[in-house]
């Protein structure tokens, strides 16, 4: 799989898309001309190598809000099928993640690096996690935060499970990564963890409960604290799936996504997003042993998004949740939209996913910062 630059063949530095049908992030318009000149997108298409995009919809590259990072073959599947910024939730060691930044026409990454938990708990217990990782209180969590920090974190994370670190250790660690001015992301994936994340004033809780619903008290408390949801309802479902198989829990007369574990997290998503907390699509994805289900890199966004309109997000607010909010909400303030001086991360489709969210799955062309990813294309199963 090769990348090249995005203008074509005789040494042409810029593109115009013409006559395509573009999303504004409320809307889809009618045919417009987006130039790319260089890395962004640009006003000037005279001199330009043009591509016709007649009948098809140019949206803002899309942006998983939850990966883990493997191998370098991880930003080409994003690429192929149309995720061009992931936000990694944990990969180890730095010089691995830094080896995958900045790549040149492939997925841009940023990064948590190493999580933190406490011993005794299902992570610290894993074969791959850090040692690094592993704190025995709330007095260890500036020096966590301070070596993550420098060690180029673009933001932390934590995981809150049950059992797990006290609030004491996770609102330590919400305050050291606040003084050094990172945001922190949570994991939390029943109820009693996620009241827990809610409290502590982390900025993103991640995974939904499976257990029950979410509470609305705590529902209350992440609006007062301003927090986002990045439930991740691939994983979810993947884990009730991988229960079903195990005989943990009874497959449901009408599938998977209608079990009663799955449910809870449906319904989680439709009392979040009804009251106000946004939401942004992340998918948990990942190719770990350990991990507790699948997820695909890059092709399980398009899932997500579809779980996400199932659980009650309109078309529109689904597309705004892999684009303009993650861009907003994680600091990325040069993707995320189609204007003219942003970095030309840029999704061709067929069809119009504000009538069909699927459309985002009928991939025509792709471009990560203004380089077009030529690689085989994803086809989502």
């Amino acid at each position: 799989m090769t990348s090249r630059d995005s203008a074509g063949s005789g040494g042409v530095s810029r593109t115009v898309l013409r006559n395509v049908k573009v999303f504004d992030g409320a809307s889809v318009g009618d045919g417009s001309d987006i130039v790319i000149d260089g890395c962004e997108i640009g006003s000037t298409p005279e001199g330009a190598h043009v591509i016709d995009g007649d009948g098809l919809t140019l949206l803002p590259g899309l942006i998983d809000a939850h990966v883990h990072l493997h191998e370098y073959q991880d930003l080409e599947r994003f690429a192929s099928f149309g995720v061009t910024t992931a936000l990694d939730m944990a990969s180890w060691p730095p010089s691995f993640v830094d080896s995958l930044r900045g790549q040149p026409g492939l997925t841009d990454i940023r990064s948590a690096l190493c999580s933190c938990t406490v011993p005794g708990t299902i992570h610290s217990k894993m074969d791959d996690y850090p040692p690094e990782g592993i704190l025995e209180g709330a007095g260890d969590a500036a020096a966590f935060v301070a070596r993550r920090v420098a060690e180029g974190a673009d933001y932390i994370k934590m995981i809150a499970d049950s059992p797990g670190p006290d609030q004491e250790t996770l609102d330590a660690v919400v305050n050291a990564a606040h003084e050094l001015g990172r945001m922190t992301v949570t994991h939390a994936s029943n109820s009693i963890a996620y009241e827990m994340a809610a409290k502590s004033g982390t900025d993103v809780i991640t995974h939904v409960p499976l257990d029950r619903v979410v509470d609305p008290a705590v529902i209350d408390l992440m609006l007062e604290h301003g927090q986002i949801s990045v439930p991740t309802l691939t994983m979810m479902e993947g884990i009730v799936a991988r229960f079903i198989a195990m005989g943990i829990m009874k497959a449901p007369v009408d599938g998977v996504t209608e079990g009663r574990g799955y449910a809870h997290a449906h319904d989680s998503v439709s009392a979040l997003h009804a009251a106000g907390v946004p939401i942004l699509a992340g998918t948990d994805a990942n190719c770990a042993p350990s991990a507790p289900a699948a997820v695909a890199h890059g092709e399980s966004i398009h899932r997500e998004l579809e779980l996400l309109v199932a659980a009650g997000l309109s078309t529109l607010d689904a597309l705004r949740a892999a684009t303009d909010l993650p861009a907003r909400h994680f600091g990325l303030a040069d993707r995320g939209r189609i204007a003219p001086g942003l970095r030309a991360d840029l999704l061709l489709v067929s069809g119009d996913p504000l009538k069909d969210i699927r459309s985002t799955q009928s991939i025509s062309r792709v471009w990560c910062g203004g380089k077009e990813y030529l690689g085989r294309k994803g086809t989502v199963d």
